[in-house]
């Protein structure tokens, strides 16, 4: 397993960032009217003395049906943010605690896919052969960028999410169920930090 799948366990930074990612998926748009935005008549409807009743002038007032509402949402989303450096730990925390689940399977060759049939008789075999729990039900395969073209045979098979390796994120490992690398991710990587020093 390459290096990124050994980060040491750390759930409160797991948990931070699953909640930053669920916040910024609502889109946060609601918004109630108050009692100024409330196209309703001014008139004072009934006298100010002499009917037992409460001093009304109008009919807005947040008590009355029709009415403005007191307090409500106002529209604006103050949304969550998370450095990138929390980011980024998170995701191997979020990778370490599936390879430690057994819920990581490194694939070759998911490029040369080109048919759904193909696709689906390859998961088979995966959950055949490479995982422990059998009831799986939920499978994210990562790709990279210069195989995503194999993206539109893996998105027709039930359960199933296809997402490029430079999009990956804590949330989508975290809730993706079983997950399925192009190897080939690992190997440019490898190479390419090597070609550094």
């Amino acid at each position: 397993m390459p290096a990124i799948f050994g980060e040491k366990e750390n759930l409160p930074l797991l948990a931070q960032a699953v909640r930053v990612y669920e916040d910024r998926r609502h889109l946060g748009l609601a918004k109630a009217k108050t009692r100024a935005e409330i196209e309703r008549t001014k008139k004072k409807w009934y006298k100010q003395k002499g009917t037992g009743g409460a001093r009304h002038g109008a009919r807005s007032a947040p008590i009355f049906v029709g009415g403005g509402v007191a307090h409500g949402p106002k529209g604006v989303k103050r949304t969550l943010v998370i450095p990138v450096k929390m980011k980024r730990k998170a995701l191997a925390v979020a990778l370490s605690l599936k390879a430690k689940e057994a819920a990581v399977v490194l694939v070759d060759g998911l490029d040369t896919l080109k048919k759904a049939k193909d696709a689906q008789n390859l998961l088979n075999k995966i959950v055949k052969n490479e995982v422990k729990d059998k009831k799986v039900r939920k499978f994210t395969f990562v790709v990279s960028d210069e195989a995503w073209g194999v993206a539109k045979v893996l998105a027709n098979i039930k359960n199933t999410l296809v997402v490029p390796f430079n999009s990956l994120n804590a949330y989508r490992v975290f809730f993706g169920g079983l997950l399925i690398f192009d190897k080939g991710i690992f190997v440019k990587k490898s190479l390419k930090s090597k070609g550094k020093k």
